[in-house]
């Protein structure tokens, strides 16, 4: 199918006809400020079914539920701890999906059988316009994985959503163009089933935030870091829940991903600005600081898969923060 098909404009009416198509189980994806999400009616069964398959998603990992709002999650959780209630007033609508007890609404095949869901809501206008449109209209919730194949990079322009899905959207589906992804990595994932937080996937929000929203001592979230690893890349091998982005091998280009080595003639380089590139080497991306290098870090591979190369080499950012969610999608490119 030609992307000019289903592409669309986020004028109000555009919006409009897409929470009418998500309400008749088409699937719509759109931005966010960490990536595009590939979203379905979270309650209707055989959207989510088509969406997986779409995806070529495995039938047993959980997908997020997308709401406008934090009154929402009341629909969608039960037994909320009041450190979670806590980080949606702070961080909501941002980076953080929290994993809560889930509610009778919740069916299976959004948790791949599991008695928790993940929810978030998004900080972006095209987004939060897009669910609170399907709410009106009696939707409770957009189930949205990232708008890949899965295993593949996550798109964080129309562009890439279309270069991703194109042969597998049908006429009734739309693709809403919001820009670029302001944050570019996917979300922290925060378990919120337990006593304390546990961070099962680091991202812009990070254990210092989460600290400071909670009140809670900082050394009690690292502990319940999976693994207990310092730098928190051990931390998404849980063995008692599953959520999105949790494989060792996942986030990855067609390219041969090489992390912290001295690049060579052909390779590609991903690194920060202050780096030189070494005589005959492809510079792929340049950021100036942390937060760019998540911004650029998927379109910067994407890029090299569009230029046929073979091999991309990237320099790590060392420190804390965003950093730490870099560090984690590159080992998991790398694997």
């Amino acid at each position: 199918m030609n992307q000019s098909e289903f592409q669309s404009h986020t004028t109000a009416d555009a919006l409009r006809d897409a929470a009418k198509k998500l309400a008749q189980g088409a699937l719509v994806a759109f931005p966010t400020e960490t990536v595009y999400g590939l979203g379905v009616d979270a309650t209707n069964s055989a959207a989510v079914a088509r969406m997986y398959a779409v995806k070529g998603r495995p039938a047993d990992h959980p997908v997020i539920v997308h709401v406008s709002s934090v009154q929402m999650i009341s629909h969608w959780a039960i037994d909320i701890p009041d450190y979670a209630t806590a980080l949606a007033r702070k961080y909501w609508p941002g980076p953080m999906t929290l994993i809560l007890k889930r509610s009778d609404l919740v069916g299976d095949f959004i948790t791949g059988g599991q008695d928790s869901v993940g929810l978030r809501v998004p900080d972006h206008s095209v987004a939060i316009a897009l669910l609170a449109a399907f709410e009106s209209i009696g939707g409770k919730g957009v189930a949205a994985p990232s708008a890949n194949r899965f295993g593949h990079l996550s798109p964080t322009t129309a562009a890439a959503v279309g270069q991703e899905l194109s042969d597998f959207l049908d006429a009734e589906d739309v693709i809403l163009d919001g820009g670029s992804c302001d944050v570019g990595v996917e979300s922290t994932i925060i378990d919120c089933t337990g006593e304390f937080p546990r961070v099962l996937r680091p991202g812009a929000i990070s254990v210092a935030m989460i600290a400071d929203a909670t009140d809670i001592a900082i050394e009690s979230i690292y502990t319940n870091y999976i693994g207990g690893s310092d730098d928190g890349l051990n931390n998404a091998a849980a063995d008692d829940i599953r959520v999105s982005g949790s494989l060792e091998n996942h986030y990855a280009p067609d390219a041969r991903v090489l992390l912290d080595v001295v690049p060579t003639v052909g390779q590609g380089f991903i690194a920060l600005a202050s780096i030189d590139t070494p005589p005959g080497v492809i510079r792929l991306g340049s950021p100036v600081n942390d937060e760019e290098f998540a911004r650029i870090l998927y379109s910067s591979m994407r890029n090299a898969d569009d230029q046929g190369l073979t091999e991309i080499v990237v320099a790590q950012p060392v420190r804390g923060g965003i950093a730490l969610a870099i560090r984690d999608r590159l080992k998991r490119a790398a694997h």
